[in-house]
């Protein structure tokens, strides 16, 4: 899927998105304020915390998450952005963050920061469940989330795989 021209946006015009990353076979974990840019069609987020930071390894190891902002909510997939990208991605932060001090600048831009660069990848419509399908992952760890509430809970079908007819039965 990609990002519509009113989702891009909206999402890049924002100051900060509320990013919200699946934690193991658990409910998601709850979200963190983040700094999100754009370059060409793709929004990218970055971990000021380097990659001790929680919501980045879990980001990293499972995958899966939703961002949020002024009311629009959209399901997406965290994939590591492509080295060739880091220039872009810098000139989008300091173009969109440039009125906060040099110190803040230049932590987003540094070296430690830039090699946490995430793509922000769309999954599904804003709110519909489920929202990404295994096909759309890659197998693996964390590739299926199961809630405490079971089938009736919130997140239960967020990141279920689609059953086949033959498993229904």
């Amino acid at each position: 899927m990609t990002w519509t021209p009113e989702e891009l946006t909206l999402y890049s015009s924002t100051e900060e998105i509320v990013l919200t990353v699946a934690h193991g076979r658990r409910v998601l974990r709850r979200g963190r304020r983040v700094w999100v840019v754009r370059e060409g069609d793709d929004l990218y987020v970055r971990s000021l915390g380097g990659h001790a930071s929680d919501w980045y390894r879990s980001a990293r190891i499972h995958r899966k998450g939703t961002v949020r902002a002024a009311g629009l909510r959209r399901n997406v997939v965290f994939e590591p952005a492509d080295p060739g990208t880091r220039e872009g991605v810098d000139a989008a932060y300091r173009l969109k963050y440039g009125h906060y001090a040099a110190a803040f600048l230049d932590t987003v831009t540094g070296d430690q920061a830039a090699s946490t660069t995430l793509r922000l990848v769309p999954c599904a419509t804003r709110t519909q469940a489920p929202v990404c399908s295994a096909a759309a992952l890659p197998a693996g760890r964390g590739s299926r989330i199961r809630s405490p509430l079971g089938p009736a809970g919130r997140w239960h079908a967020l990141f279920e795989r689609p059953r086949r007819q033959e498993e229904k039965a």
